[in-house]
């Protein structure tokens, strides 16, 4: 586990600027804000360890200068549940997640975790936490019944995408970051990504817990060149900044291949991927970068969402007919 900024900068190439007094806000505006990438091996269906662990990196990580810190895919919980879902699943209003929001008043988190409606249903959910409290809440859209996955059998689907602003007290940006979260699998339709960038999204967060499977050229895996592809692609078109949090470990003899990274919006890589094992590596992500890579590439201004919404509605009418 990276605990130094000296060896988080090993993996994104750049050193964070000297961290502020924890819940200090900077003097005066910045344009960058510093993204931890918390890959870690949650313990399946343990939540207390799960949460004492959160609590802990949320303490490293404001140390090291971090604004942000993403947690990987149902990071509180382990991801193959089956009949652990509803004992594991968490309220917004419950101690858990009142025990994280208080932590983030030195540093925003994303966090992955089952949870509960009022009416009882079960959702694969990433909470948005920042200053004491639960900023956004992405209900993972499209749940994967393929392979070794089995979500729809005992969670329901979200219905939503959508951007927000994100505090990021701790930077003080120089105007606020619009941020979209797509959970694993949502990252893998094209509309998804599509509606953020719409929604003036700055930065896509990816919480995943991706198994490694396949095999793709050389000694890579399959889904690890594939998720090369679509991060660095929606980075690029949609000229976004794309933060993947995938987790380490086993659960069931099946592995879980790592691989964090950060992509700009001209689809380059922020240093090097996490490797497979434990570690929290730190970026610096740039509005001016971000500015650059829209006037170099304008496509988000020449993206036509008149001939969309026609064409759609077009369709539509004709899937009634």
């Amino acid at each position: 586990m990276v605990t130094t900024a000296e060896s988080a900068a090993g993996a994104s190439g750049i050193l964070p600027e000297p961290a502020a007094e924890p819940g200090a806000a900077p003097e005066g505006p910045r344009t960058a804000i510093v993204v931890a990438l918390a890959q870690l091996a949650p313990r399946l269906g343990d939540l207390r360890a799960n949460l004492a662990r959160h609590l802990e990196l949320l303490g490293e990580a404001a140390g090291q200068g971090a604004d942000l810190v993403v947690f990987p895919e149902l990071s509180l919980t382990g991801y193959f549940l089956k009949d652990l879902v509803t004992d594991s699943a968490v309220r917004l209003d419950g101690p858990e997640l009142a025990a994280l929001a208080d932590a983030s008043r030195d540093v925003d988190a994303v966090v992955g975790c089952i949870v509960e409606s009022d009416d009882h249903r079960f959702h694969n959910a990433a909470v948005y936490l920042a200053g004491g409290a639960i900023v956004h809440v992405h209900r993972k859209v499209y749940l994967p019944t393929y392979g070794l996955f089995d979500e729809a059998r005992d969670l329901a689907a979200g219905s939503r995408f959508r951007a927000f602003e994100a505090p990021l007290r701790s930077a003080a940006p120089s105007r606020p970051w619009r941020v979209g979260i797509l959970i694993c699998e949502d990252l893998w339709h094209p509309s998804s990504a599509y509606l953020l960038a719409r929604d003036g999204v700055d930065l896509i967060v990816c919480p995943s817990a991706s198994p490694g499977r396949g095999v793709g050229s050389g000694s890579a895996l399959g889904t690890a060149q594939s998720y090369d592809v679509i991060t660095r692609t929606y980075a690029q078109l949609f000229t976004t900044y794309l933060a993947y949090c995938n987790r380490v470990g086993y659960e069931d003899g099946v592995n879980f291949w790592g691989g964090s990274r950060v992509v700009d919006p001209e689809g380059h890589l922020d240093g090097e991927p996490a490797g497979r094992e434990e570690a929290m590596p730190l970026h610096r992500l740039d509005l001016g970068a971000l500015r650059r890579a829209r006037i170099a590439n304008p496509m988000l201004r020449d993206e036509r969402h008149d001939i969309v919404d026609a064409e759609a509605h077009r369709l539509r009418r004709r899937d009634r007919d």
